[in-house]
């Protein structure tokens, strides 16, 4: 027990040995007051802390993320610390402003004061400020209200979020279709382009042939074979059009078709040697037809398989 009783004095003496707010900082708390004595919902009203303390200690006023409530934190404006005949004092405005609607609005914001490590918490006397009434209040009974249920008529509008909603189905959906039926949307589109270029040359080709039997012009046969070589050129993806007559029977394997045809109109442009009787150059024009349609044949084949 003897033992117990000194651990408990010695506890309380090491208790009442260790500074207290008031002992440290003097009698007189910070003091805090409103510049104003009422406000209104949303009103920027003024609030000033103001501590008046001895020289030596190290004062720290409240920044933004102080707790201001009901109020709120709207800007500050901080004085120069003051000393005269031994004393200091601080002081700081508060810019705030509220949005709560009690009639009676108080605020106390404390200040700190470092020592060493250590701080120490000094709470500030209470600012009291009385909140305005923007509207007068209502008295006496409540009107009454006249029923009304009659139906009016709405305007119809535009539904976006369906028409977006249904425009992404339908793109999914095309998507999806595109996707899966891609290859053959794409030979189909070939065969088209193919068909299509084939028809044109032998169009083209058979226009040729007439002004050549009509003028027996060689400009017009060599526009015949300019064309047959392109078209070929196009339908095989090669290069025969820059190619010699003899490079064009060896591309093609010594085609008896090629060959002849190739060799009769050669000697007719390059070796003037035109044929009155038109038979050995119409055979070259008929020749070089048939290939044409046989190429296009296997092509088309190749796209069908």
């Amino acid at each position: 027990m003897r033992r117990f009783a000194a651990y408990i004095l010695g506890v309380a003496a090491v208790l009442l040995s260790q500074p207290t707010a008031a002992s440290t900082t003097g009698a007189d708390p910070p003091r805090s007051r409103f510049m104003r004595p009422s406000t209104r919902v949303g009103e920027i009203i003024d609030y000033e802390l103001s501590y008046a303390h001895s020289p030596e200690l190290e004062v720290i006023f409240p920044d933004s993320t102080a707790e201001f409530k009901p109020f709120e934190y709207v800007g500050k404006s901080f004085y120069p610390t003051r000393t005269l005949r031994g004393q200091s004092i601080d002081r700081t405005v508060y810019h705030l402003r509220t949005f709560a609607l009690d009639s009676v609005q108080s605020l106390g914001l404390p200040v700190t004061i470092l020592r060493g490590r250590d701080t120490v918490t000094v709470a500030s006397t209470s600012a009291v400020v009385r909140l305005l009434r923007t509207a007068a209040a209502a008295g006496g009974e409540a009107p009454v209200l006249q029923q009304n249920t009659t139906l009016l008529p709405v305007p119809t509008r535009f539904n976006y979020p369906y028409w977006l909603a249904g425009t992404g189905v339908l793109a999914l959906v095309l998507g999806s279709f595109f996707v899966g039926f891609r290859r053959t949307l794409r030979l189909r589109y070939q065969r088209y382009r193919l068909r299509k270029n084939h028809v044109y040359f032998l169009a083209q080709y058979a226009r040729h042939i007439e002004r050549f039997t009509l003028s027996r012009s060689l400009t017009n046969m060599e526009r015949a074979i300019t064309l047959w070589k392109n078209y070929l050129t196009g339908l095989e993806d090669n290069t025969i059009n820059s190619l010699t007559t003899r490079e064009i029977v060896a591309h093609y394997e010594n085609d008896h078709d090629v060959n002849t045809a190739l060799r009769i109109t050669d000697r007719v442009i390059y070796g003037n040697q035109f044929n009155e009787e038109e038979a050995e150059t119409d055979l070259a024009f008929v020749l070089l037809r048939d290939f044409a349609e046989r190429r296009y044949e296997l092509v088309s084949a190749q796209l069908r398989a």
